[in-house]
This record gives C-alpha cells, sequence and structure tokens, in this order.
C-alpha cells in the first residue's frame, strides 16, 4: 500500500461517515483523517454500497453521440446539457466507454475543473462507479501522483508551477472538462496545450468538454479549444420530458437605474458601479416586498446579489421584514458554510442570500424560489442561476423565479429573453408553457402587423437614428454592437465598410431570419463598392440567428470594432462625426462632444449609411397620410352633421 501522504476528507464519500465533531450549536463538521490519494484503499472495504448507473435515455444518447464523433475522427468534443441533466453521470461512464488507441499504455482519464465543489462532486461519483481503480485528487495540498487510473484535477492547482509535468501526455486517453465554456482561458489553454490539445492533433487524448452555456460574453473563441458540438440538450425540452423541475416566471421592474454604468472586462456591468445602483434603500425594499407579495409560502429560496455591500443590504431588509435570511459570500469559512448550507437544505430557515457562490457546480435540490437581484448582460450567467432550482425534489411542485428587471435600454439580459421574447415583456408566474404561447401570440401580432405596417412617428430623420428602443431586445441577446436599421432589418459593422445583415425572411420565407455578408471592395475593382451578399446563415428563431452571426463574427472581425463593451465607444465623438450628424440637424442646435459619445455617433451614422433618410421619408408619407385622412373624414362626419340638422324655414333644393 502507498505510504499515507495525503489528507483527505471523508465527507467526499457520503457512504462511509466519520464521526461527527459540534463546534458550538448546531455546527456538524467532519473529522479529518490520513488517507492515500488511492480511493480504492477504501472503497473496496465496502463493495455492497457501491452504486450502480441507471442512465437515463437522453444520457445514453448524449454517449453514443460522443462515440460516433471519435469514429469519424473528431478529437476535441463538446456536449451542451442544461443544468440538472446529470453531466457527471455522464462523464463517469464515457471513462470506461471511450477506448484508448493505445490499450495498456494510454489509458489513464483526467477531469479537469475550476471550483472545488466540482473537483469533490467528480471525485464521489468515479468513486461509486470505479471501485477497482485508482483515483486521484490533484488540488491545493493535495498531490497525485500522475499515475493513476483516474486524476480529478483543479485547474488552478495543475497549472501552479510545474504540477502539470508529472502528468505525461502519452499515458492519457481521454480528459474532461467541466463547465467547459471557462475552457479558453488561460489556465485551460496552458493545460491542453501540454497534452497537445490546443489546436487539431491526431496523437492527441480524446477531449470532452461539458457546459450547460456554450457561449462566451467576453468574445473569446471556443473553437479554438473544441472543434464540434455533438450533443445539445435544452433545459426547455428537460422541463417538458419531466426530468427537470416546472419553472414559473414572474418579472418585476426593480426601479433600479443602471443605465450609465460602464462594462468590466467581461462586457457584463462593472460591480462595484452595479452594486451602488442596486443596492439602495427602494431597490431592495421593492425586492423584498415582491419575495412576499409573490412568493412568501416558499421554504427554500435563493437570492444572487452583486457583492459583499448588496448581501448586507438585502440581509438586513429581509430581517427588518421578519424573515430569517441567513448568507454565504465567497469569504464565508468553509466550517461556516457547510453549516448554513446544511441547515438551508433542512429546511431551517427560508432565504439564503450568496453572492459569485452558487452560480455553478452547486447541487441544493430543495430550491424551489429564486431571486435575480442583479441585472446581467449576461445569457451564461442568467442561465446558470436560474439552473440552480431546477433539479427535481420529492417536496417542490416547481421553482419560482423572480427577476428584478432593471433599465432595459442597457442590454440587460431576463427571463423572457431565454424564450426568444422582447426583454420588456413583463410576466407573472408565467409557466415554460406560458412564456411559449406568449412567444406564438407576439408571433401572431407580428405577422399582422407585417399585413399592417405601423410606424413610429418621428419629427425628424435624427431624432429617428438617437432612438436606441429598438436595439432593446438585440442588445439583450449579444454582446456586439447591433444597429436596428427597421422593424425587420439589423446591421452589425465589420472592417473597412464590410457588415453583417440580419432581416426577417420576406413572404417566401415568412418566419425565418437571414443573414448575409456584404464586403466591401477595394476602390477600383468594381463600380460596386460591394462584392454580392454572401449568405450565411438561415434560422427559425430571431436569437438564434443573432448568436449564429456573433459567432461568424467573433472568428472574423476584430474585436475591438464589434463588441458594445470597448472603451472607445465610451469616449467623445471625433470631429468628423460631429460635422456629419450635424448636417443632419439642419438648423437645429449644433451637438458638442458633451452630448454624445463616439460608439453612439457610430451607430447613428450606421442607420443613416444604411437607409435611415428612405425610412424617415416613408415614415413621414405615412404620417402625412393618416393626417389627410383623418381630416377628409372630419370633413364628411361635418357634411354629416349638416344633413342631418333639422331647422324651421323654407328647404334648400
Amino acid at each position: 500500500m502507498p505510504p499515507l501522504s495525503t489528507r483527505w476528507l471523508l465527507s467526499l464519500r457520503p457512504s462511509i461517515r466519520p464521526p461527527r465533531l459540534f463546534i458550538g450549536p448546531l455546527c456538524p463538521v467532519y473529522r479529518q483523517r490520513t488517507f492515500t490519494t488511492s480511493f480504492p484503499a477504501y472503497a473496496s472495504n465496502a463493495p455492497n454500497i457501491i452504486q450502480e448507473f441507471r442512465l437515463r435515455d437522453y444520457q445514453e444518447e448524449c454517449i453514443q453521440a460522443v462515440i460516433k464523433s471519435i469514429e469519424n475522427g473528431h478529437k476535441r468534443l463538446g456536449i451542451s446539457l442544461a443544468t440538472g441533466a446529470g453531466k457527471t453521470v455522464i462523464f463517469t461512464q464515457l471513462i470506461d466507454r471511450i477506448k484508448s488507441e493505445s490499450p495498456g499504455t494510454a489509458d489513464q482519464t483526467m477531469i479537469l475543473a475550476h471550483r472545488r465543489e466540482l473537483v469533490e462532486q467528480a471525485a464521489r461519483h468515479c468513486t461509486n462507479a470505479y471501485p477497482s481503480k485508482t483515483i486521484e485528487v490533484e488540488m491545493g495540498n493535495m498531490h497525485a501522483s500522475g499515475t493513476a487510473d483516474i486524476t480529478i484535477a483543479s485547474i488552478q492547482s495543475i497549472t501552479s508551477g510545474d504540477r502539470i509535468d508529472k502528468f505525461n501526455p502519452e499515458l492519457f486517453k481521454l480528459i474532461l472538462v467541466d463547465e467547459a465554456h471557462h475552457i479558453v482561458a488561460p489556465m485551460y489553454m496552458k493545460t491542453l496545450e501540454h497534452f497537445g490539445l490546443d489546436q487539431k492533433n491526431p496523437s492527441s487524448p480524446i477531449l470532452v468538454g461539458v457546459s450547460a452555456t456554450f457561449s462566451r460574453a467576453d468574445g473569446l473563441r471556443l473553437g479554438s479549444a473544441i472543434d464540434e458540438l455533438v450533443y445539445h440538450r435544452d433545459y426547455v425540452d428537460m422541463i417538458g420530458d419531466k426530468w427537470l423541475s416546472e419553472v414559473i416566471f414572474t418579472t418585476v421592474d426593480s426601479k433600479a437605474d443602471i443605465s450609465k454604468i460602464s462594462s468590466g472586462k467581461n462586457g457584463d456591468f462593472q460591480t462595484r458601479e452595479l452594486s451602488e445602483a442596486v443596492n439602495t434603500r427602494q431597490v431592495n425594499e421593492v425586492t423584498v416586498r415582491s419575495w412576499l407579495a409573490k412568493a412568501s409560502e416558499r421554504k427554500s429560496t435563493l437570492v444572487f446579489c452583486v457583492d459583499l455591500s448588496h448581501v448586507s443590504g438585502l440581509t438586513e431588509t429581509f430581517r427588518k421584514h421578519g424573515i430569517d435570511a441567513r448568507f454565504i459570500t465567497g469569504e464565508t469559512p468553509k466550517v461556516e458554510r457547510a453549516e448554513c448550507l446544511d441547515a438551508f437544505k433542512r429546511n431551517e430557515f427560508p432565504v439564503l442570500i450568496n453572492c459569485g457562490v452558487f452560480t455553478e457546480g452547486t447541487d441544493i435540490p430543495n430550491i424551489d424560489c429564486i431571486i435575480l437581484a442583479r441585472p446581467t448582460r449576461s445569457r451564461n450567467l442568467l442561465v446558470q442561476m436560474i439552473g440552480r432550482g431546477m433539479r427535481l425534489h420529492p417536496k417542490k411542485k416547481n421553482c419560482h423565479i423572480i427577476d428584478m428587471v432593471s433599465s432595459l435600454a442597457t442590454g440587460i439580459v431576463t427571463t423572457p429573453t431565454l424564450f426568444g421574447l422582447d426583454p420588456s415583456e413583463l410576466v407573472e408566474k408565467a409557466s415554460v408553457n406560458d412564456m411559449s404561447e406568449i412567444k406564438e401570440r407576439a408571433a401572431v401580432l407580428e405577422g399582422a402587423e407585417r399585413k399592417n405596417v405601423t410606424f413610429v412617428d418621428y419629427d425628424s430623420v435624427f431624432d429617428l437614428i438617437a432612438d436606441t428602443s429598438g436595439e432593446r431586445h438585440v442588445w439583450s441577446i449579444s454582446q456586439h454592437s447591433w444597429v436596428q436599421i427597421s422593424p425587420e432589418k439589423w446591421i452589425l459593422s465589420g472592417p473597412n465598410g464590410t457588415y453583417i445583415r440580419l432581416e426577417k425572411g420576406m413572404e417566401r420565407d415568412e418566419g425565418k431570419f437571414v443573414a448575409w455578408e456584404i464586403r466591401a471592395l477595394p476602390k477600383g475593382v468594381s463600380k460596386s463598392p460591394f462584392a454580392k451578399p454572401r449568405l450565411l446563415l438561415e434560422a427559425t428563431t430571431f436569437a438564434d440567428a443573432v448568436h449564429g452571426c456573433d459567432s461568424y463574427a467573433s472568428d472574423t472581425y476584430p474585436r475591438l470594432l464589434i463588441l458594445r463593451s470597448q472603451s472607445w465607444r465610451r469616449g467623445p465623438p471625433t470631429d468628423g462625426q460631429l460635422q456629419f450628424l450635424n448636417k443632419i440637424r439642419g438648423n437645429d442646435s449644433k451637438l458638442t462632444a458633451d452630448d454624445i459619445t463616439k460608439g453612439k455617433a457610430a451607430d447613428m451614422i450606421t442607420k443613416l449609411r444604411h437607409g435611415a433618410r428612405g425610412r424617415f421619408a416613408s415614415i413621414d408619407a405615412d404620417r402625412k397620410r393618416k393626417e389627410r385622412r383623418a381630416e377628409l373624414l372630419d370633413e364628411k362626419k361635418n357634411m354629416i352633421k349638416l344633413r342631418e340638422k333639422v331647422a324651421v324655414g323654407p328647404l334648400l333644393g
């Protein structure tokens, strides 16, 4: 037996429970004991408690899709699974189902994760699934030997110093990555490079990454690490098939003003500024009163906040109303965190408030209500947060998501956005089916409007190009600087005059969205300044179309040009921009550098270059026709009144 060199918490193996110590009231912790990192050293002592996994139908489908893709020659694969779909079960099953290309030589497996909870969860599953294999952990002060059948590693630890050097890439058949939307971060790419997976390599191990949210808010391209997405199972499908809990949604206008908050490095709101905007007495009061009115009967509510200050303010507001609200943050000591979490799971208090702790890799199935008290531009973060409440639990019928909606003009993502609805859509206890029906009704209304077009009245073409209300929907879906040209056309500008045009299909393609790339040609090459439009994609939903265009743009255009979060967009406009726009204003007071940003000016000029003048002329002509029809109708009514007037005296004619 190897020397007892590594400390390990027996809590990783729930079936073998050590004695508990109690430090003060209700404070259970597990006693630490020294064991080798080779799990079978004690797993073999209790073979009768090893769990047998019974795969769900879609889990088997997923495994078969991975195997088929490998047989077709692919080596860097992605799996898209909703939170709660059992990705760890699939992970562990893949270890035996994926065969080595060099049996007897390359038989090892590495599982990579970025959070302690994910590492511990994978260790538990692997121990139960493979009692005859050696299983080691590389995390913190736990050092693996590099020769185990299965190694579960924290990405922070394996990339620290020279710890990765003991893992010989030639001995590995499989690398599994949990929460793989992080996979293009520097630490992951360093690890992939060590195993020959930073690019396509026929002699590398197989790479399989799993995530519920395969997209990046910071614009980094996942395609640099993953070649093919082989399986997708959406949470809406999972709910419909009863594999996830039913969810109902309520959106509440919090009245928080986040219109002037700058963006952070990842494209989401800057944390400190966001906290100052939402952590006010008024907004916290609206949040708590909304919970009292809509969900006070719920037993286990999880609240997501911006930062420690917001956690403190919201906890205090709940307690002021007599609600036993407690909190966990990244700074909460591990023992205290475990005690609080255990009490929450036992329904000893109704509200648990957190910031940045429970967005990923946390299994609390009893959660029956979630309050989204932090606005976000990140669809990934929104999905991760609501995913905490989607796990099945025998004592809950559904999970109530209360989304505290803020300023829509800033491009926030709201729960209606996930169903392809306008983010300004406010809903009251709407189920997944309800949201789908709202979307269908919206589509019907949109179709009616296409046949009987209505316009917003603008006093001038400048008012039209200055209006950004049309961009709210696309900005809630995308981090890129899309501009809405008309109710059914959007433009994303690229380098040197090249652009992507997304539009709603014409009559023959009604219901579809179509995207084209129009490339600018060098001067003198052709009479036309542009090449023939090239079809990029067709999609049945607006969200899918935008995401497809964004994926192409991220791979093709400089981030500096297309991301709305770029700092240049917040700077002052150029003299050329001001001169161009002031010509449009005519005799009105002239714009100055204090009136508009460089990004706003660029968007307005894009609207002008893509037909704003023509659109205004149509709107203005339509308004004049309406006014003339109204005048004629008034004249007709007056004539009728004159004819119907009865007066004593001679009759005329």
